[in-house]
């Protein structure tokens, strides 16, 4: 199963390699994702964009709390950005999310870098371990 996770992350980054090459930094975050799930789901792997979250909280249940960009094969949480440069919140958030789901591993990808390698974090949940 770790193999099978592994090849679907350098799917992914593959992908989204040659979405930075073609398309280039400066559109909105969401022209990204919809090119981005488009070619996911060719790829033949299940996609959910714009994923609705419920949380709990100390008792209290929050609807829709957050929402993630893509939820990929039921494990991978995709963060998606168009942005000069990533800062640690943007680490965070996705660290949160991912840790909020339970999921074992999550990716921060900004197509605002101008190299798509400067823009692409793979973010662990050590919580799990």
């Amino acid at each position: 199963m770790a193999g099978q996770k592994e090849q679907t992350i350098a799917l992914v980054y593959d992908i989204g390699l040659r979405i930075h090459r073609e398309v280039g930094p400066g559109l909105l975050e969401s022209v990204y994702e919809t090119i981005f799930a488009l070619r996911l789901e060719r790829a033949g792997l299940k996609v959910d964009r714009q994923k609705p979250v419920d949380i709990l909280i100390d008792g209290v249940h929050f609807t829709d709390a957050y929402r993630v960009d893509l939820f990929v094969d039921d494990w991978l949480v995709i963060e998606l950005k168009a942005l000069d440069k990533l800062s640690g919140v943007h680490i965070r958030q996705t660290l949160t999310y991912v840790k909020l789901l339970q999921q074992p591993i999550g990716l921060l990808i900004n197509f605002g870098e101008e190299y798509f390698k400067n823009g692409a974090r793979r973010i662990i949940n050590n919580d799990l371990g």
